[in-house]
């Protein structure tokens, strides 16, 4: 991608110096403690301690999960009317203050609360859209790639922070002081939007130029043959993560101890990602994108074969799970750029484009998942590593001798 070009389709004229890419771990850091932190971390524990039963805490958690894949819906709205930069520290403020209110009511398993939590859930997908489309207007390909390791780096970091934080603080505070910490989480790093370069106003122009120029972006992105192996590479099955999440399931098959385990797939884990989310920097900028993505899966899918092939030993699922967790982190740094590859310049409909594009990269972990524990049923510990192995090096595989056999394409002009 020519950044000449890019600066030219995007109309901006910022010098790159004050692009900072960096910066993209602190905007996404909001998210990352609600959504890494809080709802896929610690709540699971906060419900247990009230009494709530496995299964009932497993329904609230799945559904306040949902709007990570349906936030596409609602998140056009960051591209109108304030700046994108704005939008995100009004995400992040709505939902610290429903999240707090969730948390006053004392009891977090209550129709009022999960509905509370849910809506808090739905504000930070703003973060993300605006965090999207705020990196689509960056010029360069290098800004880009640093941009999207440093913006999963920052969510992995500050969810197993979050993680550490309040579970240490529940033993200390009672639901009502822990939801006003929580908020304050949420709510806070935000403020590093201030810092971010200033977008342009959206959609000055009339409504009927306005949204013709809209969709003469989402055709450009959408409507070509360019769409359908970039669309391909959201929804093929490597480098999905979802064999991270059925791991700590099989941790006493290799000999590991419950505490071993919580710290490996844990706060551990959780570092070791956002580690491999910025050793991705490291990728040349001559690589594309998607090449470096399908590449690293690859080679993702290797060490989980480790787990595959190796003897059921503790050293086994250490190795396995380490170089896994690390090679996972910057499969998800690669993810985004190649989601900024897909989206081009953000235009007018950025936010729009790149959730849309972002949310189906959702779909392999839900059903990667499901063929992941079907062959640790009928296999065991090392079906399970052993199916998500083959499938997802078969499947990068296949898209990687197509992007091989391409040329790097120009970025779209609007």
């Amino acid at each position: 991608m020519s950044e000449v070009a890019l600066e030219q389709a995007t109309g901006l004229n910022l010098p790159q110096s004050k692009e900072r890419p960096w910066l993209f771990g602190l905007l996404i850091a909001p998210n990352g403690v609600l959504a890494n932190g809080l709802i896929s971390g610690v709540l699971s524990y906060l419900l247990r301690k009230q009494g709530v039963g496995i299964g009932r805490s497993s329904e609230i958690i799945a559904l306040l999960i949902l709007p990570q894949s349906i936030y596409f819906l609602w998140s056009p709205i960051t591209d109108f009317w304030i700046r994108r930069r704005t939008w995100l520290i009004v995400g992040a403020i709505a939902s610290a203050l429903t999240m707090a209110a969730a948390f006053h009511g004392g009891r977090l398993d209550t129709p009022s609360a999960v509905s509370l939590m849910f809506l808090s859930s739905c504000f930070g997908q703003l973060i993300v859209s605006s965090c999207g489309g705020m990196m689509g207007t960056l010029r360069s390909e290098a800004t880009r790639r640093r941009a999207s390791s440093f913006y999963q780096a920052g969510s992995l970091a500050f969810g197993a922070l979050g993680i550490f934080g309040l579970a240490s603080l529940a033993e200390k505070f009672s639901i009502g002081p822990l939801g006003w910490i929580t908020a304050a989480l949420i709510a806070v790093p935000a403020l590093a939007a201030l810092a971010a370069p200033e977008q342009p106003q959206q959609s000055k122009e009339g409504i009927k130029q306005t949204f013709a120029c809209i969709w003469q972006e989402f055709k450009t992105t959408f409507l070509r043959w360019r769409a359908v192996p970039y669309t391909l590479l959201m929804l093929f099955p490597m480098c999905s993560g979802a064999a991270i999440g059925l791991l700590p399931g099989i941790a006493q098959d290799y000999g590991f101890t419950g505490q071993q385990m919580a710290w490996m797939n844990g706060l551990g884990g959780a570092l070791l990602t956002a580690a491999g989310a910025l050793a991705a920097t490291l990728v040349p900028t001559r690589i594309r994108a998607s090449v470096a993505y399908l590449s690293v899966g690859i080679l993702n899918e290797a060490t989980i074969a480790i787990l595959w092939l190796g003897p059921l030993h503790p050293s086994t699922y250490f190795v396995g799970a380490t170089l896994s967790l690390f090679t996972i982190g910057a499969c998800y740094a690669l993810f985004t750029a190649v989601v900024l590859e897909f989206l081009g310049n953000s235009g007018k409909s950025g936010c729009a484009r790149y959730s849309i594009i972002n949310s189906m990269g959702n779909v392999p972990v839900a059903y990667m998942t499901a063929v992941d524990g079907h062959g640790g049923k009928l296999w065991g510990a090392r079906g399970l590593a052993g199916t998500d192995a083959v499938v997802g090096t078969i499947g990068a595989a296949i898209l990687l001798t197509y992007f091989l056999t391409r040329k790097r394409p120009h970025p779209p002009s609007y």
